[in-house]
């Protein structure tokens, strides 16, 4: 905020010549409007006011705005093409990420958002199921074989290749999510055509209820017994992950008793826990190195926990106080809690 310095989720629009902020989604005006003429884009020092992944641009008339995102691969994609904007912009040439109807011939008569409205109809659209993958349970979600089906019994393609672009336009204009590691990774490929026509790629509609049961994407399951126990405490720390190793900003909430310490997507609110660490009999140190960390940038306020069954966790505080404070109110409930 630039009168009170407060902090809010914003949905982020990047345009050739500026960013327009909105207050969500959904919204058809800007809260505002930043010009990138002249304008310049740094990231901060993690230690920003307990804030980690902070960006800063500078406009032509020195006017600072600070953006924060959610982690270390997110913060770097927006500082890459700010930073191509405002180059192309003062070579005069036109700035333009890959478009959905160039790359994959969609026609232009084609209506997206009527289109989705029709896929989202209860009695005629397409149905949302309760479906189960490895190990998980995925609500209000279908499968990209399912799409393409709907699309050609409703005539909105004439084949299964029309169908693949039309619903890949859908998913990258945002109207389709991706549920699942299959549909994320294919989603983060550099293909043009993105919606997978298959049985195992899971997707749901952008403001469905739908949500995710059983393992997180860190393996880690999580029961209802252990939101039991008092909040202990809470803040955001770096976490890094089990598989691809990289590092997330995770809201984290201690608990006692049961001693459990649980992680969030701090974009998504505590509705659904991402995983969890039973703390009861672990160990939790201060440590100065972890392998492969350097190369994310990770340096600092590191500090590890082992669980009673052998399983190490990595994270980063912000400053040496706040590691500090976690490491002990995380000793205290490992020693306390069950």
């Amino acid at each position: 905020g630039t009168v009170f310095n407060s902090w809010k989720a914003m949905w982020v629009v990047l345009f050739d010549d500026g960013i327009e902020f909105y207050k969500k989604k959904t919204d058809s005006s800007p809260k505002g409007m930043i010009p990138l003429k002249g304008g310049s884009i740094s990231s901060l020092c993690q230690d920003f006011g307990k804030r980690m992944f902070v960006i800063k641009l500078s406009t032509g008339k020195k006017q600072d705005h600070f953006f924060q995102a959610a982690f270390l691969e997110e913060r770097d994609a927006w500082i890459k093409d700010i930073k191509r904007a405002i180059t192309c912009l003062e070579a005069g040439h036109k700035f333009a990420r890959k478009s959905t109807r160039k790359s994959i011939r969609l026609s232009e008569t084609v209506d997206l958002g009527a289109l989705y409205i029709a896929m989202k109809n209860q009695e005629s659209g397409v149905k949302e199921l309760k479906l189960e993958k490895d190990k998980r349970v995925f609500n209000y979600c279908f499968t990209g074989s399912t799409v393409i089906d709907w699309l050609m019994a409703n005539n909105k393609t004439r084949n299964r290749q029309e169908g693949l672009m039309l619903a890949t336009a859908l998913l990258n204009e945002g109207y389709l999510q991706p549920a699942g590691d299959i549909s994320k990774k294919t989603v983060e490929s550099v293909s043009d055509v993105t919606l997978l026509d298959q049985h195992d790629a899971l997707y749901y509609f952008a403001d469905s209820g739908f949500y995710c049961e059983g393992y997180s994407s860190d393996e880690d399951v999580v029961w209802k017994e252990e939101f039991r126990g008092t909040v202990v405490k809470q803040g955001c720390l770096l976490k890094q992950g089990h598989r691809r190793k990289n590092w997330k900003v995770r809201k984290c909430i201690l608990r006692d008793d049961p001693a459990y310490m649980h992680y969030y997507d701090p974009t998504k609110g505590e509705d659904y826990a991402l995983g969890s660490i039973h703390l009861r009999g672990s160990v939790v140190t201060a440590v100065e190195h972890v392998q492969d960390a350097k190369k994310y940038d990770i340096e600092g306020n590191l500090f590890e926990i082992i669980t009673s069954d052998e399983t190490h966790y990595f994270l980063q505080a912000a400053t040496p106080t706040e590691r500090k404070e976690w490491i002990q109110a995380i000793q205290t409930v490992a020693k306390t809690g069950k």
